[in-house]
């Protein structure tokens, strides 16, 4: 059985050049990846999405998906329609946030 790579390895200086393409009812949004991240063993990814220039926006709004990768590796996204699940991934991101937050606080001093 031939190994196959999960996904192709990201640079930390390349994460900031990936992007995600939704297709929502007001028409397509570019969004920046945020974060990927666990909760109750599911991964869910946090999305921003860009001004049409590809800038970062002055709001902060952020669209939280499922995501998975299929046997070749490739990133899915899926919508959470349970609203204790989309509450749990939500209070995960803010508790990552506000952790981002302090450290940052920390640093300073």
């Amino acid at each position: 059985m031939e190994d196959k790579e999960k996904a192709t390895p990201v640079t930390p200086d390349e994460i900031d050049d990936i992007r995600v393409t939704l297709d929502l009812d007001e028409g397509e949004v570019e969004c920046k990846i945020l974060t990927i991240f666990d909760v109750n063993e599911q991964d869910y990814i946090a999305l921003m999405p860009l001004n049409p220039d590809g800038s970062d926006p002055d709001e902060g709004t952020v669209y939280l998906y499922r995501y998975a990768e299929d046997e070749d590796g490739i990133p899915q996204i899926d919508s959470i329609t349970d609203d204790d699940e989309y509450e749990a991934a939500a209070d995960r991101f803010d508790e990552m946030l506000d952790d981002d937050y302090f450290n940052a606080l920390e640093d300073e001093e």
